[in-house]
């Protein structure tokens, strides 16, 4: 029997296998006490229609070249989401194509991404990176999400706050998010299970994952169980101590010239009492920063003072 690591498809396919019951899918169990949760992987092999071996195989780390068709079976064996399936095909292309590990190279906002967050004005927004690292954000943007945080932090690549690490260990950030706090973590966990799917040679991203698995038992249990989520539009409520509660939707916007980078933004309903908490915020703002977002020790292109 092989000692050897799984790898990140055979991981992922053991936590999606444990988590259906044999009842699920219409299997008998007789009353008999289980040794493992959810299926054996007898039983994903007999409802995805492989042999028992291969499967065992794939999952074990020991196969590198399943079809697309055995993909497909399987997905709809574990009864995969949309976003799980693109995952586990992901993940099967980075078993058969492993290339030397390399440094990739620092990551700049977009000048197009840039100039939208320029003509935001009110509107809280930021833009981040591959790896959730803040490259841009405007003042709103900061003060709404992070203004614990200096707000030149994203100018320089060692100091640039990254939200997935401020979520799981700044009390600031659980703060604000109070009871949707475990909502947003699932969130941003499942996003980074995705870009770790697409990018899995990728070792300043395996360094972060490591870092915040090593630094919150939140962020390592929830990364354990596998669920992918990519970006999407969210209603979080959030609790500000600058203007109090306030409900904004977040909303991730996918660059076509740079599919790395995602603009952020937080909005709420004009004339809500949650449009007003942006308005205090925004006059609160005015009147203390005339900062504008920068980038690399120099002002972002199309970003103006104010």
């Amino acid at each position: 029997m092989s000692t050897s690591s799984p790898g990140p498809l055979g991981e992922a396919l053991q936590a999606w296998r444990a988590r259906i019951r044999p009842e699920d899918v219409g299997l008998p169990t007789y009353g008999e006490r289980r040794r493992v949760t959810g299926l054996r992987r007898e039983e994903l092999a007999l409802l995805a229609g492989v042999s028992a071996s291969y499967y065992t195989r794939l999952e074990q780390g020991q196969s590198r070249n399943a079809s697309p068709e055995v993909l497909d079976a399987i997905a709809g064996a574990l009864r995969l989401t949309d976003a799980e399936r693109l995952h586990l095909t992901a993940l099967a292309a980075g078993t058969r194509h492993r290339t030397a590990v390399k440094r990739p190279p620092a990551e700049h906002v977009d000048p197009a991404l840039a100039d939208l967050l320029a003509v935001l004005g009110d509107v809280p927004a930021l833009v981040m990176g591959r790896r959730s690292d803040v490259l841009a954000w405007n003042p709103m943007g900061h003060a709404l999400l992070a203004g614990d945080v200096d707000l030149a932090a994203p100018a320089a690549r060692e100091t640039r706050p990254n939200m997935a690490d401020l979520i799981f260990t700044d009390p600031h950030n659980r703060e604000l998010y109070g009871d949707h706090w475990p909502v947003k973590a699932r969130a941003v966990v499942g996003n980074l299970r995705l870009v770790a799917g697409r990018h899995p040679e990728d070792p300043l991203l395996a360094q972060l994952i490591g870092n915040l698995s090593m630094s919150s038992p939140d962020f390592a249990r929830l990364w354990g169980d596998h669920r992918v989520q990519p970006c999407a539009t969210a209603d979080y409520e959030l609790q500000h101590p600058l203007v109090g509660a306030l409900t904004v939707t977040q909303q991730s916007l996918r660059a076509l010239q740079s599919p790395d980078q995602i603009l952020v933004t937080c909005t709420a309903p004009v004339g809500s009492a949650s449009a007003q908490a942006l308005t205090l915020l925004a006059q609160l703002v005015h009147g203390t920063t005339r900062h504008h977002p920068t980038e690399q020790g120099r002002p972002v292109p199309g970003v103006v003072s104010r």
